[in-house]
């Protein structure tokens, strides 16, 4: 089984997305469950959305659980919860990943759930793909491997690879809403992921040249500004604090945006009833074949 859904970038819609996911592809019985992707892509975030109050062993403000629950209860040989979280990437800076992957068969023969970002960094000590593998990048890509695949490198490469048109798409949608404010148009409150780029809604068709729209978001990111994280809901574009539904998912300086460009005509959508501006990002599309 294999799904892929485009990345939103909101935090709401992330949520939302890892509850479909639960309900469309989980099963009760499902043990050990794998996530892959760069740091920032929506991970955590998915997993809140498919667990409900499952207790995360670190989050994005900086919170981390110590001692690390599964080990501590594999060291008792007595394991309380029913399903466990672990960040590989993070743990391995504090123990050996054999260890690790020595604490989650344990869980896994007692009949707990192990839930574990960046699988691909366990893999090779574990040596049992996850019954659920879950790669977040541009798109978010869902499979359950069979004995022949695919092995969770092979999705990571794919992850990797695209989130940084995710990030580019990002940055620019909301350096565009900047233009089209200072233009005089309210911000855009409802946003759409499309293949390499974005769509942003409009209620009514505005009064403004594309040409000079695109123009300006240009010079934006020829300038070369930084792009930083303020808080959850805004991020900086150079010295400019903006509102942003996902402030951790964006380049780091506007010039890393490559081959931006508007489609120089304004989409009317008849059912909503909304008119859109199309922007696409990137000068080349990554591969996204997963094989066996």
């Amino acid at each position: 089984m294999q799904a892929v859904y485009f990345a939103p970038r909101g935090k709401k819609r992330l949520l939302f997305l890892g509850t479909n996911l639960a309900q469309r592809y989980l099963s009760p019985e499902d043990k050990l469950i794998g996530l892959l992707g760069d740091a920032g892509a929506g991970k955590s975030l998915l997993i809140r959305g498919m667990f409900p109050g499952l207790e995360l062993t670190n989050d994005d403000d900086g919170i981390n659980v110590r001692p690390l629950p599964l080990l501590d209860d594999a060291d008792r040989d007595h394991f309380r919860c029913h399903t466990y979280h672990l960040d590989m990437r993070f743990e391995a800076a504090f123990t050996q990943p054999w260890i690790i992957a020595e604490a989650v068969k344990k869980a896994l023969d007692k009949g707990r759930r192990v839930i574990v970002e960046h699988f691909d960094l366990l893999y090779s000590y574990l040596k049992i793909n996850a019954e659920v593998l879950i790669g977040v990048g541009e798109e978010v890509i869902v499979t359950r491997p069979t004995f022949f695949g695919p092995e969770p490198q092979k999705i990571a490469d794919i992850v990797f690879e695209s989130i940084k048109y995710r990030r580019m798409a990002h940055s620019a949608e909301d350096i565009t809403s900047m233009i089209l404010e200072e233009m005089g148009l309210d911000k855009p409150e409802v946003h759409s992921e499309i293949k390499h780029g974005f769509v942003l809604e409009l209620p009514g068709k505005p009064d403004i040249d594309l040409d000079l729209v695109e123009q300006r978001v240009k010079q934006v990111i020829e300038a070369d500004l930084a792009i930083s994280f303020s808080d959850e809901e805004h991020i900086r574009v150079g010295e400019t604090l903006y509102l942003c539904t996902g402030p951790r998912i964006h380049i780091k300086r506007t010039s890393e945006i490559k081959g931006f460009r508007l489609l120089k005509e304004f989409k009317f959508d008849p059912i909503e009833k909304l008119y859109t501006i199309v922007g696409i990002v990137g000068e080349e599309a990554p591969s996204r074949s997963i094989g066996l």
